[in-house]
């Protein structure tokens, strides 16, 4: 038995290195594993399940021939792919995720989260994180035409990428406070994300005792991914892209 984890992907046109990468990682990585779990900006936008472009197809392609080996496949929504609706899931055979989520990680309750929400140093992001979960704001984003909602993704993300060069790196990693936090809300000792593109594996203490937090790798040089068998503990692999 094995379980997989991946993140911050960021699967888009203008990389299909990291799309062949993704591809391959399936086939000989994820095919009939127990479980493939994918923790957010797993495509580099999203507007829509309405949407099909050639990427998107292709990968929902691979996504099928993954569940129908028998893998149990999960998304999480990030901060670019947020508009990933039941429709997409349905079609890949996915189960969509709330975030945060507690699961059972072969007898060890293991919080999940893309990570956004914990980087609270950044107080412009987090009032943009909330409007953007907003379910109203969403559903009157997706009411409009699709051509209107594809130039809106390329101006949010020019503006987030100008944003970002002037921040500190501090103000875009997570609040060691706000992860103790997070952790002892919900009881566990060993949390999961992704988000920040600084792949570790933490110790640190919650609950008064010794915990762990992994942070998932980025897939823009390395193909980053978590290993979990009942037998062995968690492991970050990663190759050349």
């Amino acid at each position: 038995m094995t379980t997989l984890f991946i993140s911050d992907l960021h699967l888009e046109e203008s990389r299909p290195d990291i799309t062949s990468a993704f591809l391959a990682f399936l086939e000989e990585k994820a095919l009939g594993v127990e479980k493939l779990y994918i923790l957010g900006d797993f495509f580099e936008a999203w507007i829509g399940d309405d949407e099909r472009t050639p990427l998107q197809e292709e990968i929902a392609e691979a996504l099928r021939a993954v569940t129908g080996s028998g893998t149990e496949l999960f998304l999480m929504h990030g901060n670019r792919d947020f508009l990933i609706g039941e429709d997409y899931c349905s079609r890949i055979g996915a189960t969509l995720l709330d975030d945060p989520m507690v699961v059972d990680l072969y007898g060890t309750p293991t919080l999940l989260m893309h990570g956004d929400s914990l980087c609270t140093a950044d107080v412009e992001y987090q009032k943009f994180r909330t409007n953007m979960r907003n379910p109203q704001w969403q559903q009157m984003i997706l009411q409009r035409p699709l051509a209107e909602r594809q130039q809106m993704a390329r101006q949010l993300r020019e503006i987030s990428m100008a944003k970002n060069k002037g921040k500190e790196e501090f103000i875009m990693d997570v609040t060691p406070d706000e992860v103790v936090k997070e952790m002892e809300a919900y009881g566990v000792q060993r949390l999961i994300h992704g988000h920040t593109h600084r792949p570790a594996v933490h110790e640190l203490e919650a609950n008064g005792k010794p915990a762990t937090r992994i942070v998932l790798g980025d897939w823009d040089e390395n193909v980053w991914w978590l290993e979990v068998t009942p037998d062995q503990p968690p492991t970050l692999k990663k190759h050349l892209l």
